[in-house]
Parts: structure tokens; sequence; C-alpha cells
């Protein structure tokens, strides 16, 4: 997303669904698959899903089980029957010869032992007529949702209560099922009280990581963990509270927790107050803490950019927590407001997904249960607009670009306006990351000309600072430079009049 002075780093989940996945591929044609990984004895299970689709494209998501022998290294395949053709996936590598595609693990998901998952996601191209489901799943050459031919180990899940959030407090932007929550936007979290010795998370989720903290210490980590109830027991037999938090990005594929049980003896109580600050988040991979847990700007070897991210330590949610705020990460990598990171997915931008309550749904709206009214709205957008150069045939020149993100950013705040009201506080934000002066520049002017509205209330924040490292994944903020800038956007909200 944001470049260095020579060589632009690759933001998360560029052009897809954020700003750039570390390991995005485009798909070319081959005319051979190559040499397939080693194999092992064979059993893998498939689940393929059409999450939205538009004229001539659509994105879709793969999740492999492995209930064969564990493997080192993967290769899937699959056919397609109408035409179908992948144009850009990640978390893999793709290559595509006729209707057969071939897809070989990334650096960092090649290890899948026996009932472990990997989740892919990717956008393709179709003929506006038949979309089917593909066909003749195999992995590593062995035929899928066949017989199993070893072991495989199996998951005890305990029923949690029926409705979530009758015991669990959340801020986040979730859509309610029967007996689950689902959400795609980072940094959602879920907190709930209980009393006795420990404490089941219940979660449908192979794409994610997650934190869990019981009486504000992390006491586990979930790496991508499945369907499954993950305890935490041999606690003090007294009253506790829990707090479950999404670390990673996943505008592609939902999770689902549903809720929280107490052990055996003991009880879920009345779940924590709503607090009454809240503030609201809107960025992209800087807001969201794209590989903020690394200490290398190439990720590729300790574990890609989703092991490298946490989110709950993104300037945001530190900021928000120490001002004692609920708060909403609504950030999506690799988008702009009106431009992605380097010209990617035109047609889209952040506005696309914005009112989404599951970004992966189009048409999804997202449903505020009446009590989300941020009085603090902090914006972040502009980075990929203008951090790399425009490429032929994208329909912009500088000078038109710049009036268009203008004009689009305006309108933006209209819309949030019309959401929250006329006294929450807007705060347009913008930084030296990107190497160049048109991003904070032309943020400056959008709030300028609503200052000359009359709606004072839209204020103007630079932030940088000679201490920033940027050593995260792919030149990315580290957790020292989110640190840093929480603490000056904390000083920066001491000196605004929010009356909370």
């Amino acid at each position: 997303m944001l470049p260095r002075a020579s060589s632009p780093p690759r933001g998360r989940r560029g052009s897809l669904p954020a700003l750039v996945i570390a390991a995005t591929a485009a798909v070319t044609a081959v005319a051979t698959l190559g040499t397939l990984p080693a194999q092992a004895a064979p059993g893998c299970r498939v689940t393929y899903q059409v999450g939205s689709q538009w004229q001539g494209g659509f994105s879709a998501t793969v999740n492999l089980t492995n209930l064969g022998d564990p493997v080192t290294s993967w290769r899937l395949t699959w056919s397609f029957a109408a035409g179908q053709r992948v144009t850009q996936l990640w978390n893999g590598t793709a290559t595509q010869s006729g209707a057969q595609v071939s897809v070989d693990n990334a650096g960092w998901n090649g290890n899948l032992g026996t009932g472990a998952s990997a989740g892919l996601g990717f956008t393709g191209s179709w003929n506006n007529s038949a979309n089917p489901l593909p066909t003749d799943f195999a992995l590593n050459g062995h035929r899928c949702n066949g017989p199993v031919t070893t072991t495989t180990t199996t998951t005890t899940t305990t029923t949690s209560t029926p409705d979530p959030l009758t015991r669990v407090h959340t801020a986040g932007r979730v859509k309610a099922t029967t007996g689950a929550l689902q959400y795609t936007w980072p940094g959602v979290y879920f907190e709930g009280r209980f009393r006795g010795t420990g404490v089941g998370i219940a979660l449908d989720d192979a794409e994610n990581d997650y934190d869990v903290q019981v009486d504000g210490a992390t006491v586990a980590t979930l790496v991508t963990p499945g369907r499954t109830t993950h305890w935490v027991n041999g606690l003090t037999n007294a009253e506790h509270t829990v707090r479950l938090v999404k670390r990673t990005e996943s505008p592609w594929a939902p999770g689902r927790f549903g809720g929280f049980t107490a052990a055996p003896g003991g009880e879920l109580l009345a779940k924590p107050a709503a607090r009454t600050r809240q503030v609201e988040f809107i960025g992209d991979s800087l807001t969201a803490g794209y590989g903020n847990t690394s200490t290398t700007r190439d990720c590729s070897a300790n574990g890609g950019v989703n092991r490298n991210t946490n989110a709950d330590l993104s300037f945001g949610a530190l900021a928000a927590r120490g001002l004692g705020a609920d708060y909403q990460l609504n950030a999506h990598s690799g988008r702009g407001m009106v431009r992605n990171y380097n010209g990617g997915d035109p047609g889209t931008d952040y506005r696309t997904y914005y009112d989404r309550g599951l970004q992966n749904v189009a048409g999804d709206v997202w449903q505020n249960p009446g009590t989300w009214r941020p009085q603090l709205i902090v914006i972040g957008l502009g980075a990929n607009d203008f951090s790399t150069a425009i490429n032929p045939g994208e329909p912009w020149t500088p000078d038109s670009l710049v009036a268009a993100y203008k004009t689009a950013y305006l309108g933006f705040i209209d819309k949030l306006r019309a959401r929250y009201g006329p006294d929450a506080t807007i705060v347009v934000s913008a930084n030296a990351y990107t190497g160049t002066t048109t991003f904070p520049q032309a943020a400056q002017q959008v709030v300028q000309e609503r200052n000359q509205r009359g709606d004072a209330k839209v204020r103007y924040w630079y932030y940088d600072d000679p201490g920033l490292d940027r050593l995260g994944c792919d030149w990315h903020f580290s957790l020292r430079d989110h640190r840093l800038i929480a603490g000056l956007l904390t000083d920066y909200v001491a000196t605004l009049p929010l009356g909370w």
C-alpha cells in the first residue's frame, strides 16, 4: 500500500477485499501443472461458497480440511464446468489450464495436520449465464469428499446459550443467526461475565485468529480454530470477565461465535454494561493493524500477514481502551476512497463495503441496533488512493483523482452526518506514510470545505513521528508504531470539545 523511497510495499489484500494480501498472485494459464507435492494417506473435505457475483465477475471462498495423514505441503485442484476463470487468489499460488485450476499452498500454510484446515479466497470471471460449483476437488492428487483412510481427530463441542447477545456485550458489526453471531470486520470483540472455575468459547471459524482474555489477561491465542468450543479451566471459583477478540481481517469469510458457556458448577452472569463513550475508526490496513506483530517487513517466512496481525493492538483499539470507550474498527485493507491500491479491483472502493455487516455479501446492510451512536469518528482513507502511480488504462489524471477523492469524501461525510447526527466529531486523519504530500493536502482541503459550510465538528489530524520504524509486514506500522500513534491520538482527542 504505502511506498518507501523507491519500492512501494504491498498493503493488505489490495485489489481484493483488502490493502494487498501478502500472498496474492495473479493467475496465468499454463500448459502443465508441474510435480505434485509428496503424497500421504488420502482424505479431505472441501467447502466452496460464492460470496458475491456481479457483471462478469464473482468472489468465492474455499475451505480445505485434511482428513488424512499430516502433510507439509499441498496442492488443491478442481475443475470449472462453465468456463469460469480465477483472476486473483490469496492464501496460495494458483495456475489454470483450461477448466482445471491448481492451487499450491503459500509459504505459511503448507503444514496441515489431520483435521486441520486452510482457507482460500479468490475473484474470478464468468460468462454471466451460469456459475455452477466446480467439481473434482483433489488434495495432492487424491479425490476429496471420498472415504477417510486414516483416523481423524474429533472435537467435542458444548451447546452455549441459544442467543449469545443476551449474555454477551459487543459493539461490533454482527449479524445474528440461530444460536450464533456472524461478522467479518477486524477487531470485533465479545465480552461476558461468569462465575466458576472455567469458561467455554464456542467458535466456527477456519480462517481467523482470536485472543481469549480472562480478567484482562490474554490466556490463549486461537489460530484458525475451526468448529470448536475452547475451554479455559482451572480458574479460582469466583466471578470473572471473559473477552474474545478477532485479531485478523476476513472480508471474504465470516466467522461465527456461539457464545460463552460456564464450566459445570458455574453460571453465566449478566453481560457487562456498554460503555458510554463510543469511537468508530474507518480506514485501511493501517487502521486494521496489518502485520503489526512482525519484526521484519518480509513476512513470507514467519507465518504470513494473518499470523502477524493483531487488530486488538492497533492504534485505534489501544486509544479507545485508554479512553474507556467501546469502538468499531471498520477497516478494509487495500481500499481507498475512490481508488484502491495500485488501481486494483476498479469499480469498487471502501465505500462499496462500508454499509455492510458482512463484507462478503453484496447488498448486505448492517442493522444498527440503535445503541451505536459514536461521539467520535476517526477516518483514515487516502493512502491507497495516492500511494501508487496511476497505471495506463485507469480513468484518472493526477488532478482528476484529487478532485474525485475530495468529492467522494465530502459525500461520505454527508452519509456519516445523516447516520450519526450533527454532534459527532469527525476527525479526518492523514500521515506521511505514502511518500507523497497529495494525500495530506487533499484530506486537509476536505476539512476546510466542510468548515466553510459551517460544519465545525470536522477536524484535520496529521500524524507523523521520527520514531516510527514501520517494521510491520510490507512496511506497515509495527506494534511500537501503533502504541506511539495511539498516544498521539489520545493527546489530540484531549484537545477536542467532546463533552464526554
